[in-house]
């Protein structure tokens, strides 16, 4: 199976990096001065699951000729999409499989359109990972999975295949047959976790010290279900045993997107809660017609004003 790794930072320079170790055939989609980064110091993980270096993996630039790939792996930020797509769109043939790890939903709605929902899979992935100053992958904890599943439901010869492949490599690779369940889940705890860590600037363990702390997480996740349901997606028991393991057990635990206020980067507020909320109908207006959701959304609109007025 040939696998195309769009892009080569933290998430998908992890996976990829992993199913390459394990003999699969993956070529990174990269830019021209990531390449010459790779060739020169290889593909560099740290991680508690075993450090890798890969040593000149195979790479290719956008608007290069090549045969069109079995498999795309997508793990971009959702406001690099556009461009994500416009690279790897070329390689991209009748048979090719496009399998997406962003977080949300819109992203499968945008590659249904442009390449026919047949050709893209539900996926998402579970890690936390990051690049450090030498463009390394930095894996911050032990979870590193992969879930994946038709979009219709069940199981499949193509998906089983997938699996076959990343079988051998250092990550859990794990089928689902309702994966678009499992994608709303696992967008009302991301968007629980970042809405509150967000707008509350602290970890969950700081904001379940505060007076009024675990009422906050517990509205922002009521909020976030009920657009969920609204959907038709209702979570069940085993999402209640995780959810209140996490959001409710004080930890240092933050959201991605509260690191990338610090740092004052791009945050994915648009895709994360922005379209949850545009799809609530009349589920989480909350009191006065604004609900916490919003005002998390709302706090976060408001940083990228102002780092647009003051960069």
């Amino acid at each position: 199976m040939r696998i195309l790794v769009v892009g080569a930072g933290a998430v998908g320079g992890y996976f990829g990096g992993r199913l390459a170790a394990a003999g699969q055939d993956v070529t990174f989609l990269v830019r021209p001065g990531r390449a010459e980064k790779l060739k020169r110091d290889g593909l560099v993980i740290s991680s508690v699951r075993g450090d890798l270096t890969l040593r000149d993996p195979q790479t290719i630039l956008a608007g290069v000729s090549a045969e069109p790939f079995d498999l795309v792996l997508l793990s971009c930020k959702a406001y690099s999409l556009d461009d994500a797509i416009d690279s790897f769109a070329p390689f991209v043939g009748e048979s090719t499989l496009i399998l997406p790890m962003l977080n949300g939903m819109r992203h499968i709605e945008v590659l249904d359109e442009k390449f026919g929902s047949a050709r893209v899979l539900g996926g998402q992935c579970v890690i936390a990972a990051t690049l450090n100053a030498e463009q390394h992958i930095v894996h911050l904890n032990d979870s590193h999975a992969i879930t994946f599943g038709e979009q219709t439901g069940g199981t499949s010869e193509r998906v089983q295949a997938i699996a076959e492949a990343m079988s051998g490599a250092n990550f859990d690779a794990l089928v689902s047959d309702n994966i678009l369940l499992r994608m709303w889940e696992k967008w009302v705890f991301l968007a629980t976790l970042a809405a509150g860590t967000c707008l509350m600037r602290g970890s969950v363990g700081d904001i379940l010290a505060a007076p009024d702390g675990k009422r906050v997480i517990e509205n922002l996740l009521g909020e976030a279900r009920a657009v969920a349901e609204h959907n038709g997606f209702t979570m069940g028991p085993d999402f209640d045993a995780r959810a209140t393991q996490t959001l409710f057990t004080p930890s240092p635990l933050t959201a991605s997107m509260l690191r990338d206020v610090e740092n004052h980067s791009h945050t994915e507020a648009d895709h994360i809660l922005g379209d949850l909320i545009s799809r609530g109908g009349d589920a989480q207006k909350g009191e006065h017609g604004l609900s916490l959701l919003r005002i998390a959304y709302s706090h976060l609109k408001t940083y990228e004003a102002r780092q647009t007025r003051t960069s």
